[in-house]
């Protein structure tokens, strides 16, 4: 029986966290959404998920986003940590299926990891965090659901470009030579 959660992971959760936390301060303001931008850990979390799963990709959303916000901002965003959290699991919930450890990523493959990650946005950005907003924050609700749409449209882009762009590379080069070191 193959273990589903041993040190690979925990080692891929720590390192995803650690790099989820640095790319914290990589933004791209959306100029006309107040608080919202383009962030390229979107991309990260998604390869993470990809590859080792929703424990993993669950860590990373949840103490990656948490941290970077404490560490970055002073304070934590809790309706956007949540989220970040959900669209890991439902993105590694599909790791088997996008075959990036075994170098399957492409062509059917990449058409499905484009389409979870667009409804795992969808159900982080577009449900989740808006109502966590209104619950926690007391946030009106006609400005955060235009944000959660927003973030829907700006994570979705980024994981599609790069976190694609990751995915194949990672299948082309990082699963060779993944499998290499699985034999010894």
């Amino acid at each position: 029986m193959k273990k589903s959660f041993g040190v690979k992971e925990v080692v891929a959760a720590g390192i995803g966290t650690a790099l989820f936390v640095a790319l914290t301060q990589v933004q791209i303001p959306i100029a006309f959404i107040p608080n919202t931008s383009l962030q390229p850990r979107a991309a990260l979390l998604a390869f993470f998920a990809a590859v080792y799963g929703p424990v993993v990709g669950g860590i990373i959303g949840l103490l990656g986003h948490a941290l970077g916000d404490a560490l970055i901002y002073g304070s934590v965003w809790w309706s956007w940590v949540f989220p970040d959290a959900l669209f890991g699991i439902i993105v590694g919930l599909f790791a088997g299926k996008f075959q990036m450890k075994n170098g399957g990523f492409a062509g059917k493959t990449v058409a499905l990891f484009n389409v979870v990650q667009i409804v795992a946005n969808a159900l982080a950005w577009v449900l989740l965090a808006p109502v966590l907003d209104i619950v926690i924050y007391a946030e009106p609700a006609n400005k955060v659901f235009v944000q959660g749409v927003s973030a829907l449209i700006g994570n979705a882009v980024v994981v599609a470009i790069l976190g694609t762009l990751i995915g194949l590379g990672f299948t082309k080069i990082g699963a060779k030579s993944a499998s290499l070191t699985e034999e010894d």
